[in-house]
């Protein structure tokens, strides 16, 4: 498969969890989000089966479009982390969530590499494997955690990512932190993108060394998320836990931008990726946040309007991070080959003044009517 052909997988799966997570979210609020999680274990696995057993690239992306569709068990395990969480400590959980996830980016290019090295289909049949594995773990040992009085009726007026942003946005105090969320995935795109080109272009970079940095990055994001989260918040609040990791985050998208390039600049770029992962708590607070905001009833709904929110970025950001780097590329000078992570420094930058202004108006008293 060519380099593009894997580019349009993954952004018709991004797309179509950006349309449909609002949807099985809803879903979920209705159903419950047992249903909706072992639905999408089932279609994952029946994914990969039929990627290992496919022969054409239409056929591959009629599966990644499927999964895209039941891709929720990113927003349904928020959820139900949710219902199960008090308020007060949902950021904490959704950091133990994220490291498990990171703990998967590490070890599943690790497997998928060895996996490999026997043919190109073994890793799908691996992963299918895995994901029915799943499925039958998750049927016996998976609860039902939407009880009688948090279910609600589904609209199907609200289930499209539009309507469902517009919902959101009305409940109070929730529009700032979604809008500062995706413009803070929208940064992170740069990383995903040109990490790899930008290593090789400005150090020569191999797949050894880009393996390593994206390991130790993935380690310093481990420790963030799952334990560090805990120490920020108790000293910091949540306010204060978020505005922190954004202004860490856009730090060390300037000393990316600005990395030197040559020997020096390479051993110093992978040394400070896990101490730059320190900052990878944003993302689960502001996600604490808005899940607290949200009423019970509409946990899923929320949850999968962040995915989606998500997904969007994942969808419109390869395409600017990655003209941008070519642009940088094809003059050459430093510290142009770092414009993307320039970009990601002013869209880290904008989300923070977001939050702390919108922290501010949420802080200030309303004024007494007149007597």
């Amino acid at each position: 498969m060519r380099r593009s052909g894997g580019g349009v997988l993954a952004t018709a799966y991004a797309l179509m969890q950006f349309l449909c997570a609002p949807l099985l979210g809803a879903l979920s609020d209705r159903f419950g989000r047992r249903p909706v999680l072992l639905l999408s274990l089932a279609v994952m696995a029946v994914d990969y089966l039929g990627s290992a057993l496919a022969q054409s690239i239409w056929l591959l992306l009629g599966l990644r479009l499927l999964a895209g569709v039941t891709a929720a068990t990113h927003a349904t395990c928020h959820a139900a982390l949710a219902d199960v969480t008090p308020p007060e400590r949902r950021a904490q959980a959704f950091g133990l969530l994220g490291a498990a996830f990171m703990g998967g980016f590490i070890l599943g290019p690790v497997i998928g590499g060895l996996l490999g090295e026997i043919g190109p289909r073994a890793p799908f049949w691996a992963a299918a494997v895995l994901a029915a594995g799943n499925l039958v773990f998750g049927w016996f040992a998976f609860p039902e955690t939407v009880t009688a009085a948090m279910r609600r009726p589904f609209s199907a007026a609200r289930s499209n990512p539009l309507a469902a942003l517009r919902a959101m946005g009305r409940l109070r105090g929730v529009a700032v932190p979604l809008v500062a969320l995706g413009l803070l995935e929208l940064a992170y795109v740069s990383y995903v993108v040109v990490w790899a080109f930008w290593g090789q272009a400005a150090f020569g970079w191999t797949s050894l060394e880009t393996g390593l940095s994206l390991a130790a990055f993935g380690v310093g994001a481990i420790l963030a998320q799952g334990w560090l989260i805990r120490v920020y918040l108790r000293h910091l609040g949540e306010g204060g836990t978020i505005r922190f990791s954004l202004a860490f985050t856009l730090a060390f998208f300037v000393i990316y931008a600005l990395m030197p390039h040559g020997p020096v600049g390479s051993w110093l770029a992978i040394l400070l990726c896990p101490v730059s992962a320190l900052g990878e708590v944003a993302i689960p607070a502001l996600q604490g946040r808005i899940s607290r905001l949200v009423p019970p009833d509409a946990q899923g709904e929320a949850l999968g309007v962040v995915a989606s929110v998500r997904s969007a970025a994942q969808v419109v950001g390869p395409v600017i991070m990655a003209a941008l780097f070519a642009w940088g590329a094809g003059i050459g000078r430093w510290p142009l080959l770092g414009a993307p992570y320039m970009l990601g420094a002013l869209l880290a930058l904008a989300a923070l003044i977001l939050f702390w202004r919108g922290a501010q108006a949420e802080s200030a008293p309303t004024p007494s009517p007149a007597a």
